[in-house]
């Protein structure tokens, strides 16, 4: 294949270094505002999401312990209130799945789920039946399988075969509910703790440098901040949402759906995506796009809304929500703009800030 001139080559290779110039120029320094941005995510929205599960976790144990004392009908409907507290602050600040949460196997231990062959429901409805001492005890519980200690066991415990006679007095029953509530409150204290750590997680994630052992430079550092919203939209559409949700009411599996015993299906979709939401408006990431292209904040924080409104429209029992046509349309939609959303961070936002974003922490899921 003949080659250009030498004057044709000259031409070309200044187009290059032109078009170089240029997205160097619209692309931000990270190394100047990593720091800021994965600071202000961190003093925004981690720190005080995990602190509010804290305290969620907190009052639930108090609820579970008032309702073991005096069981009685309005207690226990006391304790599911506080269940339900506990399922939206867990669903904002669960879209953190890096650091901490990682650790000693924390993400799990919260919430096992998918549970696609039924291990969980099965170890924690052999423990009722069989009234384990064991998992009554919140530090060996602890130990135990991750499917028996989390918000997933506990929703049974409440409201799965059997949790009506939590308001008659059945004490095993209520000594195991403690028990996980107990061991909920544990793990949302660590997490609370080595994010509040000066010296801990936060300061790797915000200080990256060559001597960093996670984050050499800031891009590796922002890149993490921008996976929450890539891995947090396929988290919702793919595994939670499309998880019951048929192409067609027929192929609805609503019992397949993540708190369907509670009714806390739609509110936790919801609590994910408000919490990206709060995210992308606390690191204000989108601050740092080219000029050019700063709508793409804009477009973002609308698609947010348009779920919101969605998820409003659809809450409340999910076989009472798929058995309606209005409100299941609101779910398909839901999907939808969640399908734009990751459209954006994974495409478009990563593109105009020049980061390689796309890698899913779910498999496995």
């Amino acid at each position: 294949m003949p080659q250009p001139s030498p004057p044709v080559r000259l031409v070309l290779r200044l187009r290059v270094d032109i078009v170089l110039a240029a997205w160097i120029a619209a692309t931000p320094a990270w190394a100047a505002t990593a720091s800021g941005i994965v600071g202000d995510a961190i003093e925004g929205f981690i720190r005080p999401g995990y602190h509010a599960l804290r305290m969620a976790t907190v009052n639930l144990s108090q609820a579970g312990d008032a309702l073991c004392a005096a069981p009685s009908e309005a207690a226990l409907v006391a304790a599911r209130a506080s269940f339900g507290q506990v399922v939206d602050a867990w669903s904002r600040i669960e879209i953190i799945r890096f650091g901490p949460v990682t650790e000693h196997n924390r993400l799990e231990r919260m919430l096992f789920w998918p549970d696609r062959k039924g291990t969980g429901l099965k170890q924690v409805q052999a423990a009722l039946a069989n009234r384990d001492a064991s998992a009554t005890d919140a530090t060996t519980l602890a130990g135990k399988s991750v499917a028996m200690q989390g918000l997933g066991a506990l929703e049974f415990v409440l409201y799965g075969t059997g949790s009506e006679a939590l308001a008659a007095g059945d004490a095993y029953r209520c000594a195991y509910g403690t028990s996980i509530s107990g061991n909920l409150a544990t793990i949302a204290a660590e997490l609370d703790e080595a994010w509040a750590d000066p010296d801990g997680f936060a300061r790797t994630w915000a200080t990256p440098s060559d001597e960093n052992p996670l984050y050499r430079d800031g891009t590796e550092a922002v890149t993490e901040l921008m996976e929450v919203f890539v891995t947090g939209t396929e988290l919702v559409r793919d595994v939670r949402l499309g998880g019951f949700l048929g192409a067609e009411p027929g192929g609805d599996k609503p019992r397949q759906a993540l708190f369907w015993r509670s009714g806390k299906t739609v509110d936790s979709l919801a609590g994910n995506l408000d919490g990206m939401r709060a995210l992308l408006e606390a690191s204000r990431l989108a601050g740092a796009l080219p000029d050019d292209q700063a709508w793409i904040g804009g477009e973002a924080l609308f698609e947010f809304s348009n779920a919101a409104t969605a998820a409003a429209g659809a809450s409340g029992p999910l076989a009472d929500v798929l058995a309606d046509g209005d409100r299941r349309a609101r779910l398909a939609y839901l999907g939808l703009v969640t399908s734009s959303l990751s459209d954006i961070f994974a495409t478009r936002m990563s593109g105009a800030l020049g980061l390689t974003a796309g890698f899913s922490s779910l498999d496995g899921d």
